[in-house]
């Protein structure tokens, strides 16, 4: 399954934070669509398809807020010792691209840095297909309508589905949202916002009183979809374009003023594929990913 693509996770148990990376050595057509209002991100406007590289070496998801970003210094590294990269007349130049989520709230304050970020190449192999909590999960939390006081324990989620044409797709997210997680194919609530143990409602607090609100504090769910499929880089983001409707499906409220919500799609080219279908599958797929960070 996708196995041109390494996924290597890393966490750090004393700061509770952790990096996620997806390894593309030859290059994948990448693409990204950001749709919350607080994102922390590196080389997305690369990706615009407009742009001139069309070929990513690697997405990292992190934890750390903007402070792990520097965890791509250490992917970066880590392909340029390889002779990874876009080709120049100097060296080839890896291309990373990718996205943070807050988690410096939880337990300690650490982010990952340039080593982590080495590390998780180095642990990155085919088929890791790990949920819970690890890589960018380690430090997740969802239903933060009260900041720590409401908040419930988030993770990493990953979920995978081939179709009888040869195409196989995955989708990775880190799941770190403002609002609270719902089945899609029940509607019941799954994790979330809780006071004293007991189930409460973003959205019916939000509505009630803004003046208890402590904090609305600092969330993002980021994520990532794989597909072994022949798509152009405008496919590419109009796929992960399209994917947020899996975050608008299992998570209420999606892509608020206090989330950095991404996504971003790697395509390997290894099989022709209709990307009607494709791209109608995506939102479905990332739904089952983010209900997996939570074992559901």
């Amino acid at each position: 399954m996708l196995d041109f693509f390494k996924i290597g996770n890393v966490e750090s148990q004393t700061n509770a934070t952790g990096v996620t990376v997806i390894l593309a050595e030859d290059g994948a057509v990448g693409g990204v669509s950001v749709r919350g209002s607080a994102p922390a991100t590196r080389e997305t406007d690369l990706l615009k398809s407009e742009n001139a590289v069309d070929k990513v070496n690697a997405v990292f998801l992190s934890g750390g807020s903007a402070f792990g970003l520097e965890s791509a210094s250490g992917i970066v590294q880590y392909l340029a010792e390889k002779g990874v990269g876009y080709a120049t007349s100097a060296m080839p130049v890896p291309i990373v691209c990718g996205a943070c989520l807050y988690d410096l709230d939880y337990k300690n304050s650490g982010f990952p840095d340039k080593t982590l970020g080495y590390k998780a190449c180095q642990n990155a192999k085919p088929n890791n297909f790990e949920n819970g909590n690890v890589g960018a999960g380690c430090g997740a939390t969802v239903g933060k309508v009260l900041g720590s006081l409401s908040a419930s324990k988030g993770g990493l989620g990953v979920a995978t589905f081939a179709f009888d044409d040869g195409v196989e797709m995955c989708a990775i997210v880190a799941v770190n949202a403002f609002g609270d997680i719902y089945d899609f194919r029940n509607g019941q609530k799954v994790s979330g916002a809780t006071i004293g143990g007991k189930s409460i409602d973003i959205i019916d607090l939000l509505n009630y009183d803004r003046k208890m609100l402590q904090s609305l504090g600092k969330n993002t769910t980021i994520g990532c979809i794989l597909t072994n499929a022949k798509l152009t880089k405008c496919e590419a983001n109009k796929l992960a374009d399209i994917a947020h409707d899996g975050y608008a499906m299992t998570i209420k409220p999606a892509h608020t003023m206090v989330d950095g919500d991404a996504i971003f799609a790697l395509a390997s080219g290894e099989v022709e594929g209709d990307f009607m279908k494709i791209s109608c599958y995506a939102p479905t797929l990332m739904a089952k990913a983010v209900l997996n960070a939570f074992g559901k």
